[in-house]
Order: C-alpha cells, then sequence, then structure tokens
C-alpha cells in the first residue's frame, strides 16, 4: 500500500481539540485491515533486528507500537498518562501544542532491554515523545529511534528529538 493510499484512509477533523487545529484522525486507518497491516508492517521494517523492546505513547502509540512489536520480535513497553500505572514510577512533565501534560513509565520497564523505539501515531511539536524519550534515559534505556504514522512537517517536531532519528510514512505541511 503507497504512502497516498494510507493518507486517503486518514480524516481530517478542523478545529478539534479547539478552533485552528487540524486533527488528523487515523481511526478510519486502523478500521481498514489492509491499511493497518501496510501501516505496521512498512513502520517496523527499517528496526527488524536493531531493537530490543518498542515503547508506545499513550494511548494512539498502543494501537500501533503493540503488533510492531510483535512484528518486530521484542518486548513492548508504555509510557502512561499519571495514575494509571501500578508499580514505582518515573515522570517526565511536557508542553503541548494546546496545553501540558506529564507520562510515567515503570522504574522497571526496560530491565535489559537498552535499544528502545518509540512509537506514536502523530509526531507534532515533539513534546510527547521528547518527554517519552527522557523517561527512557532516566531509567538506563538508548532510544535509537522513533517511528510515527504522521508527521506535521510544519511544527519541526524532530528538530526537538535531535539526535535521534524519525521516521514517518505520511507527511503533511
Amino acid at each position: 500500500m503507497t504512502a497516498e493510499e494510507i493518507k486517503k484512509l486518514i480524516r481530517n477533523v478542523p478545529d478539534f481539540p479547539k478552533p485552528g487545529i487540524m486533527f488528523r484522525d487515523f481511526t478510519p486507518l486502523i478500521g481498514d485491515a489492509r491499511g493497518f497491516a501496510a501501516v505496521v508492517d512498512q513502520l517496523a521494517q527499517p528496526y527488524v533486528g536493531k531493537v530490543d523492546v518498542v515503547l508506545g505513547i499513550e494511548s494512539r502509540g498502543f494501537i500501533i507500537g503493540a503488533p510492531m512489536a510483535y512484528r518486530l520480535g521484542v518486548g513492548f513497553a508504555i509510557a502512561r498518562k499519571p495514575g494509571k500505572l501500578p508499580s514505582n514510577t518515573v515522570d517526565q512533565a511536557y508542553d503541548l501544542e494546546y496545553g501540558s501534560a506529564s507520562l510515567q513509565m515503570h522504574q522497571d520497564a526496560l530491565e535489559g532491554l537498552g535499544r528502545v523505539l518509540l512509537v506514536d501515531d502523530l509526531l507534532a511539536t515533539g513534546g510527547t515523545a521528547a518527554a517519552a524519550l527522557q523517561l527512557v534515559q532516566k531509567i538506563g534505556g538508548n532510544v535509537i529511534g522513533c517511528a510515527f504514522v504522521v508527521e506535521l512537517d510544519a511544527l519541526k517536531g524532530r528538530e526537538r528529538l535531535a539526535p535521534v532519528n524519525c521516521f514517518s510514512l505520511i507527511h503533511y505541511d
């Protein structure tokens, strides 16, 4: 499936979650069996044999990250909103393009798993992914790459994640 075919399965929702934001809704994409499989396979391909664990960022990163981990034959770890994890956690606050938030991970989420691939549905300003990257560093992991279904190029999120390599299937200006 080509990038253009995948892009056609992404719904544009103007003024969500607030006026001036164009929300790129990938639920039609993951509802399409062929599209969902293509996204998982294409995002995973560059990382075959190069990672020990996939880290999915809440919540849409779970949807893409878990099948990617399965496809890569590695474990899956999660970065969640505060108060959702039952054991000892580390946390990281960050700013969004329309507010602020925080992420947490279990302190032992990456024990023995050094090479981490961050996965999320969308890269905008890079705040969420940068927070996840900082969490991984706090608990001793090494982020070797970030994979996204969609990237909003004009917001320059990949610059915030440098020097970590970012791979995105779909790009919007």
